[in-house]
C-alpha cells in the first residue's frame, strides 16, 4: 500500500467489517514521536526561500523523507519549519 520510505509503511493495517460485510482495510492511526527522541544527524539552518523536501534532500538524500524532519523537530505542518533563521533538527533515517 506504502513504499518503504514511507511515514506510514511500518503502521499495521486493520480491517473493518460494514454492515453489509464488506472487509475494509486502513491504516492505524500514527502518532509522532517525541523529537528529541530520535537521534540527530546533523542541524541545518534554514536559508531565506529554503523548502522544507530541499533541505531534507541534502543530508538525507530523498526529499520525500521531509517528514522525519518535521518529527525530529516535533511539526505537523512542515510549512510551520521554513522560517529563515530557524535551525532544524536533522535525524537519523531509520533502516
Amino acid at each position: 500500500m506504502f513504499e518503504p520510505s514511507s511515514r506510514y509503511y511500518a503502521i499495521p493495517t486493520a480491517h473493518w467489517t460494514s454492515p453489509d460485510g464488506r472487509v475494509i482495510p486502513y491504516k492505524r492511526r500514527r502518532f509522532l514521536p517525541p523529537g528529541e527522541s530520535l537521534p540527530p544527524l546533523v542541524e541545518a539552518a534554514v536559508a531565506p526561500g529554503d523548502r522544507l523536501d530541499l533541505i531534507a534532500a541534502r543530508p538525507l538524500g530523498d526529499p520525500e523523507q521531509f517528514w522525519r524532519v518535521c518529527d525530529a523537530n516535533d511539526a505537523m505542518n512542515p510549512a510551520d519549519l521554513e522560517r529563515s533563521g530557524r535551525t532544524l533538527r536533522i535525524p537519523v533515517p531509520e533502516a
